[in-house]
């Protein structure tokens, strides 16, 4: 299975890619910050696997009991042909119990992710479980406009959009998604998860785990950025930060320099005093109603809404309506 290549992406990255021109302009400002989707290489995928099945971390298997009981009430909101579309697909695990609650021969899957060796990977694995389903992986940016396969006639365009990585974006960056999204899902709907407001205590074990799975998680950036673009660093000169920030209502995490260091990249030098940071992704939590005003102000119209007993979590359905 060969993945469509979108426009947006590149090869092998090197000084000139995207990600160097990110992290060049990430160093060069105050404060230091980075786009969270750096962190899906195929080492930080992997890693990212492994949080998920932490104990600390509660969204992901909080968010597969709601699929895993309500799948079949939430495929129903999709119709009978669709063309189902993940955003930042990954390893693929979630979108395999909605296809179970539904006839999946009747599905166009497109799965887009930036990690293309990750993505084949998974497909191949989903294609040798679901020998009737069509595949149509997309290797791209999902943030960025970038070409979908065209829509079967008959067939409804629906969003798939799990983990709560909408919850990565700053506010800005969330209202033009969903509107890029509310606009390429015309006439179909959205199934997105949303992490909720809760204890600030379990907030913080989610991002500070015994194991350190997420402190490598977060760290592997630098250590791309070594493999990658040959930036040089101390190896022990960043540690690893995350904390709740009320103000925001959302989870930081940033690359904290443990003493004063500098950081050389393609001929730059970018000096850090101890304790400065690079910030390298925000997590922000949402009530259901801030958030459904959020997805009607892009487009969408509110509909069903599937919650844990704890409210920790929800997993809503969103209508786009036709052009």
């Amino acid at each position: 299975m060969k993945p469509e290549l979108d426009g947006h992406t590149t090869g092998a990255p090197s000084e000139s890619s995207p990600f160097a021109a990110d992290l060049h302009a990430a160093l060069g400002r105050t404060p230091k910050a980075i786009s969270p989707k750096y962190f899906y290489d195929e080492a930080g995928s992997r890693l990212f696997e492994q949080i998920c099945e932490l104990p600390e971390y509660y969204p992901t298997r909080t968010e597969l009991a709601l699929l895993h009981t309500h799948a079949v009430d939430m495929t129903t909101q999709f119709g009978p042909q669709v063309q189902l579309v993940e955003y930042g697909a990954g390893a693929l695990h979630k979108v395999r119990l909605l296809l179970d609650a539904m006839p999946y021969d009747s599905v166009q899957f497109v799965p887009v992710d930036i990690s293309g060796t990750h993505l084949l990977a998974a497909c191949d694995g989903l294609a040798a479980d679901y020998p009737g389903l069509t595949i149509q992986p997309l290797v791209a940016d999902f943030t960025r406009p970038h070409t979908l396969p065209p829509c079967p006639d008959g067939t409804r365009r629906v969003g798939f959009f799990p983990g709560s990585s909408i919850g990565n974006f700053t506010p800005a960056e969330a209202d033009a998604f969903l509107r890029l999204a509310a606009a390429e899902l015309a006439g179909g709907g959205l199934l997105i998860g949303i992490d909720l407001v809760k204890d600030h205590g379990v907030l913080h074990a989610a991002y500070n785990d015994a194991a350190g799975v997420t402190a490598a998680f977060n760290l592997n950036v630098l250590d791309r950025a070594r493999k990658e673009l040959g930036a040089e660093f101390p190896a022990d000169g960043f540690e690893h930060l995350a904390f709740y920030n009320p103000a925001y209502r959302r989870i930081e995490m940033h690359l904290r320099a443990a003493r004063a260091l500098t950081l050389q990249l393609g001929g730059e030098v970018y000096v850090f005093h101890e304790g400065e940071t690079l910030h390298t992704e925000h997590s922000h939590k949402y009530t259901v109603t801030a958030f459904q005003a959020v997805a009607q102000r892009a487009g969408f119209t509110p509909g069903k809404v599937w919650t844990d007993p704890n409210r920790w979590f929800a997993v809503l359905w969103l209508e786009s309506q036709a052009l």
